[in-house]
């Protein structure tokens, strides 16, 4: 067995661990989006592989047996491109995916699409919008910047935010959630293959 992890997440990390730990031959791919990835207990490789056929060809030239896609719920095109490579291959595939939210009373929820339907979402009048989505999915919503917005990175900004009022807290997930009622208005935009 030659597995080939699609990392970025707190539980592909946690995947990581314990394939290391009962000795399983593993590969962890990241994306590349963060600049300093945490370490694993498992070779590493950065960058993307050239979309569904380049990563076939990845999977035939490294004797990849085992396919774990276990990217971050925004890489949506790497979820398609495993599936379309793992056809293409024969190569088994596993999606490891957290289980949904589940709504709470009082919990107030528009369930949205993609990112423009987030920012079409927006209300009109001032609000605090907290994104936890990454740097490169920011830039849309300037096409509201009226509102005050907190984002949280994994890395510092490359430029300035779009907007006049926003406030940057710069943290490495997984996080632990307290309670998941705090008065918090989510939007959340599902991964769709």
């Amino acid at each position: 067995m030659r597995a080939l992890i699609l990392g970025g997440t707190g539980d592909a990390n946690l995947l990581a661990g314990e394939i290391a730990r009962r000795g399983f031959n593993a590969i962890y791919s990241y994306a590349g989006r963060t600049r300093s990835p945490p370490d694993q207990p498992v070779p590493i490789r950065i960058g993307g592989f050239g979309g569904a056929s380049g990563l076939a060809d990845y999977i035939r030239r490294e004797g990849i047996t085992h396919v774990v896609d276990a990217s971050h719920p925004f890489a949506a095109e790497m979820s398609r491109n495993a599936v379309a490579a793992c056809q293409a291959t024969g190569t088994q595939l596993i999606a490891l995916e957290r289980a949904p939210w589940v709504r709470m009373a009082g919990d107030k929820w528009i369930e949205v699409a993609d990112i423009a339907a987030a920012v079409m979402a927006l209300p009109v009048d001032r609000a605090r919008i907290f994104l936890a989505i990454g740097r490169q999915h920011i830039a849309a919503f300037a096409a509201k910047p009226q509102h005050a917005y907190l984002l949280r990175f994994v890395d510092p900004a490359d430029e300035p935010q779009p907007f006049p009022d926003a406030e940057v807290i710069m943290a490495r997930g997984p996080f632990a959630i307290r309670s998941m009622h705090c008065g918090i208005s989510t939007i959340p935009i599902t991964k769709s293959l």
